[in-house]
């Protein structure tokens, strides 16, 4: 264990000792952390190969993971397979020909660039291995103090804080920079706030509507979590493999049964699913997890062997939306499906992870600093003029 100030971290035999907070984020915490530390994050995400550790900063405990290499990681863990990896396989989201071919040209050179610096050896803060980390009520001074903590323990890995973005985190955004973070893009996000009407402009409120009575009409009941037994986790495993894995990309993580029977008993995320009246199977689920008046789907899912006139996309999605809107809580949709969302009134924002790389080498910083100047003066245009 290393100590600073009330910076204390813990390892997998240390994991006994961990004071777990009696409360609600502690107690998450200790549903998700402890089973992870006791077994082996791979054998609940099979792609994702990690030292996990965990670091109490005064009533919080927040995960961290620790990596060298593993280039063929998920890219919940591995940068490079998120910088350019998944980035070689959006290429053809891209209209331009021209563009494409210069892109890829760069992304060969940059992955060089990119090994050649050591760019996987990284130590994540508050990584929770899902798509989108949601922060818990930590103060700029203890995520900081969490970075000096981890820059002494581990002192030739870069630091890094994904899913950062300026709707929520501008604050804490502006305490990292002036503590010398650098701030490298990664996509642009989208936000959705339901519960308040003039969110939405009248087209936006007709196509919800409009979604609301397709999924009253389809044939489907919604099936809370409670509803759903150990017995449907193969199949909900199997309907976000058809979309998240083999529709996208198999460099998302892969949640499979393991994962999703840990998050139905310990409640990590609420699913909710779309079940066929007429044949009582199962064919679309989603499972959210809210923190800070904020929700994110990390499981998404449906049987894309279905026709897509049947509308199971809209249908969750109305089902989401209906979700947080009765909650009340602002609703972080990721990336994807960008027409689809600005067209029900969602906003973009651009996502950022912070990294501190400052007291290495040259040659190691010489990956970040690199992809910091692209990614802003090309990335960013082209995210935002392609509407990815």
């Amino acid at each position: 264990m290393s100590r600073a100030a009330e910076i204390t971290l813990y390892e997998r035999d240390s994991a006994e000792k961990i004071p777990w907070p009696k409360t609600e984020d502690g107690r998450y915490a200790e549903r998700f952390l402890r089973p992870m530390l006791e077994q082996s994050v791979e054998g609940f995400i099979p792609n994702v190969r990690t030292r996990l550790y965990v670091v109490q900063a005064g009533k919080q405990v927040l995960p961290v993971t620790l990596n060298e290499a593993e280039y063929g990681n998920s890219y919940v863990c591995s940068p490079y397979t998120h910088y350019v990896s998944y980035a070689r396989q959006e290429l053809h989201l891209i209209r331009s020909r021209a563009a494409r071919v210069l892109l890829s040209g760069l992304l060969t050179v940059m992955g060089g660039l990119l090994k050649a610096s050591r760019f996987n050896r990284t130590a994540h803060i508050n990584n929770w291995m899902v798509s989108t980390n949601l922060y818990p009520s930590c103060s700029p001074d203890q995520l900081k103090a969490v970075a000096q903590t981890l820059k002494q323990r581990f002192p030739d890995y870069g630091l890094v804080l994904r899913s950062l973005n300026r709707t929520n985190h501008g604050e804490l955004l502006d305490a990292l920079v002036q503590e010398g973070f650098r701030l490298v893009p990664s996509r642009q996000i989208y936000f959705l706030e339901p519960s308040n009407p003039a969110a939405m402009n009248a087209k936006a409120r007709w196509l919800v509507k409009r979604d609301y009575a397709l999924l009253a009409s389809s044939g489907y009941e919604v099936m809370d979590h409670d509803e759903l037994k150990s017995a449907d986790m193969p199949r909900l495993a199997e309907l976000y493999r058809m979309l998240y894995l083999e529709k996208y990309s198999y460099d998302n993580p892969q949640f499979g049964e393991a994962f999703l029977e840990l998050a139905r008993t310990e409640k990590l995320l609420r699913f909710q699913a779309l079940r066929s009246r007429k044949t009582g199977r199962i064919d679309g689920v989603m499972g959210y997890f809210c923190r800070n008046g904020i929700m994110t789907t990390p499981v998404f899912g449906y049987d894309t062997s279905l026709p897509q006139e049947l509308g199971l996309y809209r249908m969750l999605s109305a089902v989401l939306i209906r979700t947080a809107g009765s909650s009340g809580h602002l609703l972080h949709e990721s990336s994807g499906a960008a027409q689809f969302k600005r067209n029900r009134g969602a906003v973009s924002d651009i996502e950022y992870s912070a990294v501190y790389d400052a007291h290495l080498p040259w040659h190691r910083r010489a990956g970040w600093s690199f992809l910091h100047l692209v990614l802003n003066r090309i990335g960013i245009p082209l995210l935002r003029k392609y509407k990815l």
